[in-house]
């Protein structure tokens, strides 16, 4: 069995929780990172190249027998380093520069689903408040307003009333809350419904649906307060019954997957759709072109498969040839411990105690998205610090294992929701 070298872009959980599962592949030779962290140097080689280097990258991974590239973040896709990468015959699980505006930009995504007849909300696309006030009175409140740019997942604002949308239009126009992303926003029409995240293996021809999740946007328990990139999920989510994932594959990704072809989009990666379950059947949230995080922590532990082979299949096209996809049976479940203040602005510099203790907890794993380590010491680094991992039979015993070990770590101003799997515990 020939062994294959492979670089990961990216330093946060999302790839923490990739790398955990490529360190497992019988094919894997070396595993890379770029930029790398602590955690991620734990189990892979730094590669010391900026990533948005695209010549300078291509250079390294050809010097260092790199045959693949995978790419976790969305902005290194949108500045186009797959394509880049695939110039010098280096195969890439992520999709080139045009197929990344279905995450880049909203308006895009929005345009896409519109014209190829994917189920989806109505919206509209404004650089000037008052056409956009204007529109979103047309559609009657609540409404959603979207920054059309990327925005770390937190460019979204449901307004319930005029205060609301006055307020976040001042936010994105003139205050520049999202930066440039926010320069343009989509007015669309609120969808109510249970929000479920489907992730699919894609190699332009094929599209594989992974197993279901659901995330946690809002900071507060009930879902209350602003949305963040995530407090938390859990797989599988029981509100994607196969009935309606039915009405998903021919109202969604069927018309997606020829929107793709049609389009000449070259989508070799992760198609990440975001779904609303409302009463008039499945919609698209949103696209993303990445695996979503913190689902990828509830998505791997599952994976009953070499991801390696999955990842590389996708980016040499030929998924149509591989073996369905396993995935073990009980359920996983991660929680988000933040830093004070997130999503705001965040304290970093904090010491982090008790990881060891945690990681003695049986079927649980802690994922680092935001930390750093000196010595022997770990302190935070952004905004989402750690995603604690727990799995079991049920959700009930993966939740509870999750926030045992959970228990054991502290740092100053941390919080966590303790209601992650609300929806699926209350359905029994």
């Amino acid at each position: 069995m020939d062994r294959i070298n492979v670089l990961l872009i990216g330093s946060g959980g999302r790839e923490h929780a990739l790398a955990w599962k490529l360190a497992q592949s019988a094919r894997l030779g070396d595993l890379y990172v770029s930029p790398g962290s602590s955690a991620l140097l734990t189990l892979a080689k730094p590669l010391g190249v900026d990533v948005e280097d695209h010549a300078a990258l291509a250079a390294a991974c050809l010097e260092q027998g790199i045959s693949l590239v995978v790419v976790g973040p969305e902005g290194p896709l949108a500045q186009g380093v797959a394509d880049a990468l695939r110039h010098t015959n280096i195969a890439v699980f992520g999709p080139g520069r045009e197929g990344a505006r279905l995450e880049a930009s909203k308006d895009f995504a929005k345009t896409f689903m519109l014209k190829h007849g994917v189920a989806t909300a109505t919206a509209r696309a404004f650089s000037k408040r008052r056409e956009a006030q204007s529109y979103a009175a047309t559609l009657g409140f609540p409404v959603v307003v979207k920054a059309d740019g990327l925005a770390g997942g937190k460019g979204v604002i449901i307004c319930e009333n005029r205060f609301d949308l006055d307020k976040a239009l001042l936010d994105c126009f003139d205050v520049g809350v999202f930066g440039a992303a926010g320069s343009k926003v989509l007015i669309e029409e609120y969808m109510a419904g249970e929000e479920i995240s489907l992730l699919c293996f894609c190699d332009g021809k094929t599209l594989i649906p992974m197993a279901s999740a659901q995330d946690h946007k809002r900071v507060g328990e009930g879902d209350t307060g602003p949305n963040t990139g995530g407090m938390g999920a859990y797989s599988p989510a029981p509100a994607l019954t196969g009935a309606v994932l039915s009405q998903v594959w021919e109202r969604i990704l069927n018309p997606t997957l020829a929107g793709l072809r049609s389009e000449g989009l070259d989508f070799r990666g992760c198609l990440y759709v975001g779904l609303m379950l409302t009463d008039k059947g499945p919609k698209v949230v949103e696209f993303n072109v990445r695996f979503g995080d913190p689902e990828t922590q509830v998505l791997v532990p599952r994976m009953d498969f070499d991801l390696l082979e999955v990842l590389l299949a996708c980016a040499e096209g030929r998924l149509a040839g591989l073996k369905p996809l396993d995935w073990k049976a009980g359920s996983c479940a991660t929680v988000v411990w933040a830093a004070k203040g997130y999503p705001a602005a965040n304290t970093k510099g904090q010491t982090i105690e008790g990881l060891a203790e945690a990681a003695k907890q049986p079927d649980a794993m802690v994922f680092h998205s935001g930390t750093a380590k000196q010595g022997p010491a770990w302190s935070t680094q952004g905004g989402r610090i750690l995603s604690v991992t727990g799995w079991g039979p049920d959700l009930r015993t993966a939740l509870d294992r999750a926030y045992k070990a959970g228990s054991k770590i502290h740092f100053d101003g941390m919080h966590f929701r303790g209601d992650i799997g609300h929806r699926a515990l209350a359905r029994g």
